[in-house]
């Protein structure tokens, strides 16, 4: 189904897309963020709770100051329903928060709950740091959106509360698709020429300054002026997808990397090629300054399909000045495969109010607590009957984000994952960047980046 929005152009880009822990482009030695957004630049703040007699106060972290007052909306209800507890929210923006985590966690100055991610959760699991979630909370909760919650299971046990999740699908330019005779629900990519659709429509969405396309005579990729398709070293809506639909594994079972196989090479191979060869999507090294290339370049109707998650869909809709919509992701040769990614609250196991915690997690974990979040359209919620707000937030706004929850509910794949995972990640991102510029034999340059990453998890 297609969704088309219209609405006037911003003058600047203000709003700020909610940093979900996805893996965005030009940010990969940033785990768990998209490219740098408002949120992330935010300086620290905290929205204190109403002044109450309340004798125990539990404290909140996140690093998303988009995110922030839903959660105080939440926790308002929380406190009006439960006058002994207040909840202080405090955003540590995302630059300063995973240095301060270790730290605090070490002098005992965390907060009583805070925000992970998939990769940045595993070691204070294994390190008793955190509360044990199926333990304290049991089984008897709200239901979780399994894809998410999974991902905050580890050795048997769930230590987290799923709280926002995002997918990935593409978001595409009705205008131009619509002149091209591109259908964005139907593409398909794959090795074999014969079965692939994605190179023909991204090819006649690119143009260059005389309005000719690739393949045509005379073509300069030098001065294009219009894209098909942002293929770049994007983990989450990129590169995962497109590794998982060849039948490849970023990680195996032991968290290992395990990228380096001929699946592997089938599809960054693709990906590398729509870049270098085929003159579809931007230069590697203009992606590599800035993640947000392509995001911007859709925006100012210079790039035809645009595969992101919702983590993009309320700058996308805030600014776009054209018509557009929102088209399941592209499908390869194993199906529709798409990363699922969650953000999860944890609970401080050092925390001096475990009581009050452990029922401030409950209220996160329920359909009121996530209320908010899903009401004021800032995340897909976690929390099944909470969805539903989310949806209807959207369709007032005449987007329709159902692409985004079959993505979800079909075939996924993981993100980053394990205890050591952001380090092995920080030492390959920017070996994968420089794959995506396509100078190297990809094969020995996939195994080199492989052993690199597996030996900085060591």
């Amino acid at each position: 189904m297609r969704s088309l929005k219209k609405t006037a152009a911003l003058a600047v880009l203000a709003a700020s897309a909610l940093v979900l822990a996805a893996c965005s482009p030009g940010q990969d030695s940033t785990i768990g963020a998209p490219a740098p957004s408002d949120a992330e630049q935010a300086t620290d703040s905290e929205g204190a709770a109403p002044t109450s007699s309340a004798s125990t106060t539990v404290t909140f972290r996140l690093w998303d100051d988009v995110a922030g007052p839903a959660y105080q909306e939440s926790f308002d209800a929380f406190m009006a329903q439960n006058s002994d507890i207040s909840v202080v929210v405090e955003v540590v923006p995302w630059g300063d928060y995973w240095e301060r985590m270790p730290l605090d966690i070490q002098s005992g100055d965390m907060a009583d709950i805070f925000w992970v991610n998939s990769s940045g959760y595993g070691r204070y699991a294994d390190n008793g740091n955190l509360i044990n979630v199926t333990e304290a909370l049991g089984t008897d909760h709200d239901e979780w959106v399994e894809s998410a919650t999974s991902l905050y299971e580890r050795g048997g046990t769930q230590w987290g509360v799923p709280q926002i999740w995002d997918s990935i699908a593409l978001y595409y330019n009705a205008d131009t698709v619509d002149a091209a005779g591109v259908d964005p629900s139907t593409l398909t990519w794959s090795p074999d020429s014969g079965e692939d659709t994605l190179i023909a429509a991204a090819t006649a969405l690119t143009t260059d300054a005389a309005g000719l396309h690739p393949g045509d005579e005379g073509f300069d990729p030098n001065t294009r002026a219009t894209y098909g398709f942002n293929s770049q070293a994007d983990m989450q809506a990129i590169y995962l997808d497109f590794l998982a639909q060849a039948g490849g594994t970023f990680q195996d079972a032991d968290d290992n990397f395990a990228f380096a196989s001929p699946e592997g090479e089938t599809a960054f191979q693709y990906l590398v090629d729509l870049v270098n060869t085929h003159y579809v999507a931007p230069s590697a090294a203009d992606t590599n300054a800035n993640g947000d290339m392509t995001r911007d370049l859709f925006l100012q109707g210079a790039l035809g399909l645009f595969q992101s998650g919702p983590y993009n869909l309320r700058t996308i809709a805030d600014n776009a000045d054209f018509e557009w919509g929102i088209a399941p992701l592209v499908e390869g040769p194993e199906g529709r495969i798409s990363v699922v990614h969650a953000v999860a609250a944890v609970g401080n196991a050092q925390s001096q109010n475990l009581e009050a915690t452990t029922k401030v997690l409950q209220w996160l974990g329920s359909a009121d607590g996530q209320a908010a979040l899903a009401s004021q359209g800032v995340a897909f919620p976690a929390v099944v009957d909470a969805q539903d707000a989310y949806v209807a937030y959207w369709d007032s706004r005449d987007v329709d984000v159902q692409p985004f929850i079959d993505a979800a509910n079909g075939l996924t794949t993981n993100p980053l994952l394990g205890a050591n995972g952001t380090a092995g990640f920080q030492a390959i991102a920017p070996m994968l960047n420089d794959l995506f510029l396509g100078q190297s034999d990809l094969a020995a340059a996939l195994q080199e980046i492989q052993d690199a990453g597996n030996e900085a998890m060591e």
